[in-house]
């Protein structure tokens, strides 16, 4: 496929319903215990990705944005154990991402959590590809 650089608002906005409903059917089913919790809301960063996944890079920028925070835990996920890594050549600090990780730092995201990155996520994906 490639690169995409402009998301229609259509796309946009029925990617957060599917994220709402998906959350909304967690906190329904009663949410589990906190392991379950993790497991649900990091493989949701996972699918959050996956709908934006071939996004131009250039365009995404290396400012620390939810954009960058989400591509290095997704890669953190997947090629680290789910321990954050850090940001290598992108500008992440964590007192001004969304969920403050730290390298070396086990990703366990809660709902709330999700939530906060997956609205910051989907602002900066309509402010750089709309």
């Amino acid at each position: 496929m490639l690169a995409v650089s402009n998301y229609s608002q259509e796309h946009v906005d029925r990617t957060r319903r599917r994220i709402e409903a998906d959350t909304a059917a967690f906190a329904a089913a009663g949410g589990g215990s906190a392991d379950a919790e993790a497991a649900f809301f990091n493989n949701m960063v996972l699918a959050l990705d996956h709908y934006f996944l071939h996004r131009v890079r250039k365009q995404e920028g290396k400012d620390g944005n939810a954009l960058n925070e989400v591509r290095v835990l997704c890669d953190s996920l997947t090629e680290n154990d789910g321990v954050f890594t850090g940001a290598g050549t992108l500008k992440l600090k964590p007192e001004e991402t969304v969920l403050g990780l730290e390298p070396g730092d086990p990703i366990r995201l809660t709902a709330d959590g999700f939530r906060r990155l997956a609205n910051g996520f989907l602002a900066e994906i309509e402010a750089r590809y709309s």
